[in-house]
Order: structure tokens, then C-alpha cells, then sequence
């Protein structure tokens, strides 16, 4: 990885970081679940971030969840996000060196992220998501640590 400015001080130079190999531990809570045993999982998993240009556009991402799931999150430079080439959203990059995405699903329901870096290869994520009448239905928290490689010996 080259060097960067830390934290992030632009949405350019946030992407960037976004980029490599993650692990990642995500806690999962639904809210609706009805049972004492169903209401939370967590799972540990790899995290493929490529971090691409895209033509008229502040770039993409292009990310390999655990389990193999991919989706591709492009963002213009207008504060436009678009999930999969569809999905519309926004986000918004905050002084702070954190990055905030909101996206709406076709049921209704609206996902917010709250994506930043306590280190240059530590990553934390929060997602929120309420159904079409503002209640709350499922919330998750995600450390992401960066695998580095070894110096050759």
C-alpha cells in the first residue's frame, strides 16, 4: 500500500484506503426476531475491496463479501451512489475522515453505513436499517483489520 494521508482528508483518498484484504468480523443484531436465541449471529470472513476508477465517477468499489457475495458501489462526484448499477443512493464524506452511504432497497427499506479508519489498516462499519415505516429492523457492526503481507526474509 503507498503512502496516504491519515485519516482520509478527502473522498478520493478514502476510497483508496478502502482498498485490499480484509478480515472481517461482523456482529449481526435483527431487531424483529421473535425468539431469545435468533436475535443475533456473528460471522469472521475475508473482505476483497478493489478500488477502481470509473469514468465520471469519484470512483468505484468493488467488493467480495464473505461467502462469496460481490457487489460493485460506484460514486459520483455528485453524491450519488449506485448498488449493483441500480440500486440509488448517497453518500456523504465527513470531516472527521468517515464516509456515510444510504441506500434504498426495493422493499422500503432504507440501510445507512457509517464506514471509518481508527488506523491505516483498521476499519470499523456500522449499518442501521429501517423499514419504509421507521422502525428499526436489523443492525450490524464490522471491525475490519487488513491483511499485510510479510517482508521477504
Amino acid at each position: 500500500m503507498s503512502e496516504q494521508a491519515f485519516p482520509p482528508e478527502d473522498p478520493g483518498s478514502f476510497l483508496s484506503l478502502c482498498d485490499g484484504e480484509w478480515m472481517s468480523l461482523r456482529s449481526c443484531f435483527e431487531l424483529a426476531a421473535g425468539g431469545d436465541d435468533d436475535w443475533h449471529s456473528s460471522e469472521r470472513g475475508e473482505l476483497i475491496v478493489r478500488c477502481v476508477s470509473e469514468q465520471g465517477a469519484l470512483g468505484q468499489l468493488k467488493v467480495q463479501a464473505p461467502g462469496g457475495i460481490s457487489s460493485i458501489l460506484t460514486f459520483a462526484s455528485d453524491g450519488q451512489l449506485i448498488l449493483d448499477g441500480d440500486s440509488p443512493g448517497n453518500w456523504r464524506f465527513w470531516p472527521d475522515g468517515s464516509m456515510e452511504l444510504n441506500l434504498s432497497r426495493a422493499d422500503g427499506v432504507q440501510v445507512q453505513e457509517r464506514i471509518w479508519f481508527t488506523r491505516v489498516n483498521l476499519r470499523l462499519r456500522s449499518t442501521t436499517a429501517v423499514d419504509a415505516q421507521g422502525t428499526p429492523v436489523q443492525g450490524s457492526f464490522c471491525t475490519d483489520i487488513r491483511r499485510v503481507s510479510k517482508p521477504a526474509a
